[in-house]
């Protein structure tokens, strides 16, 4: 415990006193630098997480305004990840199976980005809108997948702008979005303003259990001010007139969560989903203080691997680079002091980001192909949550007796094989 008399919970305003996770201080994990800033000035800002003790939702320390993280020049464009994009896919044909989304309905997504999800709606003709703060990505969805997009945060103001323009939702989306707004209150009324009287809205999120369970402390970043749970989330909604009636349990982004909210008064009825994960947090303790404080040496015992490991192939001589360049994996590497000394560069499939420096690190972000020219004897994977995907993608490196680093949730060494 620590005396956080000035803090207060994001959602029901009780002092937040239960520390979870303590990661220092370390630099915005999306802002990438260009090589004209490398050597200039970069603020680090503290990462801590705490967890309510009222409302159980845990959430960062208080520091920052949204519109500075969030930037027109935002570097993360969904569409280049080939397992994200057939997720979204999926999703597109199960909400209209389920909910019988046809051409009449409007679907909105929430943090649209480049219309990676919403082109599959609007490819069958359903009326489609997206609302994205982030200039740079909003022009790649209007402009290469004809996706109308609205440049705002989105909350109770922009929900009632809307409404009275005519607009209300069948179906709304909000994927990998909830936990990174501050005003997480404000946020969900704008769900309750915009739905249809019989729409749905999905929010999907990494469950905080699977950080907990998992020690997932990477997922852990400036731009993420609440780590979610069905415990926290079903007290959130109610307060702003939303019911959830629904939950999947996905494998994304290392164990997420789907639910499924509609306003109190709809006549959506709860779905098996539900009570499954209500008792599985029950199982686990979310509503107690034990998961939470014991977090904190599995994090600190991670770190402690980690730099075992990286130390140990260095004084053998072996040569290291990564592949990726997410905001988990700056998390990773600022907390446990892994540079250059460590890892020789970084690739990346984005084009935004090849040419780019790490925050912290600055190691150089490269095209894959600067993988098979330098041939490394180990490659760092970050983004773990895509290690299927990234060791099937880079199964070339076996060609040279190269080999795979998982650092998630303990770091191990994976042989490549071609297929």
């Amino acid at each position: 415990m620590t005396d956080t008399a000035n803090h207060v919970c994001r959602h029901c305003g009780t002092p937040l006193r239960i520390l979870v996770a303590d990661l220092g201080s370390t630099p915005i994990a999306n802002d990438y630098l260009s090589a004209a800033k490398v050597d200039g000035p970069e603020p680090f800002y503290p990462l801590r997480t705490f967890v309510c003790d009222s409302c159980r939702l845990v959430q960062l320390q208080n520091f920052f305004r949204s519109d500075d993280l969030f930037r027109e020049d935002y570097a993360y464009f969904s569409s280049y990840s080939t397992s994200w994009l057939a997720h979204a896919q999926r999703y597109t044909e199960e909400m209209r199976r389920r909910f019988a989304i046809g051409a009449s309905d409007l679907v909105v997504e929430i943090a649209s980005n480049d219309g990676y999800l919403l082109q599959y709606f609007h490819k069958s003709g359903i009326p489609v809108l997206g609302i994205e703060p982030s200039a740079s990505v909003a022009k790649v969805a209007q402009e290469e997948r004809g996706i109308p997009t609205v440049v705002k945060f989105f909350g109770a103001a922009t929900a009632q702008e809307l409404v009275a323009s005519g607009k209300r939702a069948r179906l709304t989306a909000a994927n990998n979005v909830l936990a990174h707004v501050p005003d997480i209150n404000d946020f969900v009324k704008g769900f309750a303003i915009l739905l249809a009287d019989e729409g749905v809205a999905t929010f999907e999120f990494p469950h905080v259990a699977n950080m907990l369970e998992l020690n997932q402390f990477d997922t852990i970043y400036h731009e993420h001010f609440s780590y979610l749970s069905l415990l926290a989330c079903e007290r959130i909604f109610a307060a702003q007139g939303l019911r959830v009636f629904d939950v999947q349990q996905l494998p994304t982004h290392g164990g997420s969560l789907r639910l499924f909210a509609c306003r109190k008064d709809a006549g959506h009825t709860d779905g098996p989903g539900l009570a499954e994960v209500r008792d599985l947090e029950r199982r686990l303790g979310l509503d107690t203080d034990a998961p939470y404080l014991a977090f904190a040496e599995k994090v600190r015992e991670t770190k402690r691997a980690f730099l075992s490991l990286l130390i140990d192939l260095k004084r053998q001589g072996k040569s290291i680079a990564a592949y990726g360049a997410p905001a988990k994996g700056n998390t990773l590497l600022n907390y446990c002091g892994v540079g250059a000394d460590m890892i020789d560069f970084t690739v990346d499939m984005s084009p935004h980001k090849q040419g780019m420096f790490l925050p912290g690190t600055r190691l150089p972000i490269l095209a894959p192909q600067a993988i098979t020219e330098a041939k490394p004897d180990y490659l760092v994977i970050l983004p773990w949550n895509l290690e299927k995907e990234i060791t099937a993608q880079m199964a070339a490196i076996a060609d040279w007796g190269g080999k795979f680093i998982i650092p998630i949730p303990t770091p191990k060494i994976v042989d490549a094989f071609r297929a």
